[in-house]
């Protein structure tokens, strides 16, 4: 069984010494008086200590070291507040200078299933909601796939604005924008991650492997399962049955871990 975060945490400190003390005539500094999120039982989760220790697991499923879910409405103001008061004014790198309005994500905040993406494009630009255009439909139609809508999933990307002429997001844009991310995932805590495209997957699982080395067989992220598969807009370019095929079969996989039965459907492109 894997330690829980806590234990992990304490093993930590006790091994550490102590920070040394003010110097004399230097006044203590002032902890930030904002409380700790709740969890379901009433016990203070401090999320940003899994920010700054990511090889801690943020998700563990079973057994008394399971971490306690967060209240449903704990969720909501916390992603409230990181729209609000970081993203939607976030200035950190030049997709900022471009972009119309951020694509913060959006679905169900006690989602099994969490999908990611690579970033908005013109239409998601436009109307500030992910997976929107003929991607965001072939998208919904591999949802409804797995038995479900999309108000019953999260969608996100790994940046949240578009980059110009839907480039892919450079590599210290991907940095800047994906602590976003990061929390939104320590807050939500799906069962599972879904990742759209190779960029996605490269990120999530810090590899240079290839889509077909990487997608059809599970992998971990800081214990959350996490399926890679091929990205609509890859679909739409390569519409394949073999393509097809293997996007069935990924959801499949994903159908047997949130345990949905597993019927035989079509994903149609659309029009």
């Amino acid at each position: 069984m894997r330690k829980s975060q806590h234990a992990v945490v304490q093993k930590a400190q006790k091994s550490t010494s102590p920070p040394a003390g003010p110097a004399k005539g230097e006044k203590k500094p002032v902890a930030p008086s904002n409380p700790a999120p709740k969890s379901a039982s009433g016990a203070s989760i401090s999320l940003q200590q899994a920010s700054a220790a990511p090889s801690i697991d943020i998700f563990v499923a079973d057994g008394p070291d399971a971490l306690p879910p967060l209240l449903r409405e704990e969720k909501i103001r916390l992603l409230a507040q990181l729209e609000e008061q970081q993203v939607r004014i976030c200035r950190k790198c030049r997709l900022s200078e471009t972009r119309t309005q951020t694509v913060f994500g959006e679905g169900d905040v006690d989602a099994p299933t969490f999908f990611i993406g690579e970033g908005p494009g013109e239409t998601e630009d436009k109307t500030g909601r992910p997976f929107v255009g003929r991607a965001g439909q072939l998208l919904d139609q591999m949802i409804v796939a797995l038995g479900l809508n999309r108000e019953q999933v999260y969608i996100a990307n790994i940046v949240k604005c578009r980059p110009p002429q839907n480039r892919g997001p450079a590599p210290d844009e991907v940095e800047t924008c994906t602590t976003y991310l990061v929390r939104k995932i320590e807050i939500i805590r799906p069962k599972v991650i879904v990742t759209l495209g190779l960029p996605a997957a490269k990120y999530m699982l810090n590899s240079n492997l290839s889509m077909g080395r990487l997608r059809g067989q599970w992998h971990q992220w800081r214990g959350i399962k996490l399926m890679p598969t091929f990205h609509p807009a890859y679909l739409l370019r390569s519409y394949t049955v073999e393509n097809r095929q293997a996007v069935w079969s990924d959801l499949q996989k994903v159908m047997d871990e949130i345990g949905l039965k597993s019927k035989k459907r079509k994903i149609e492109e659309p029009v």
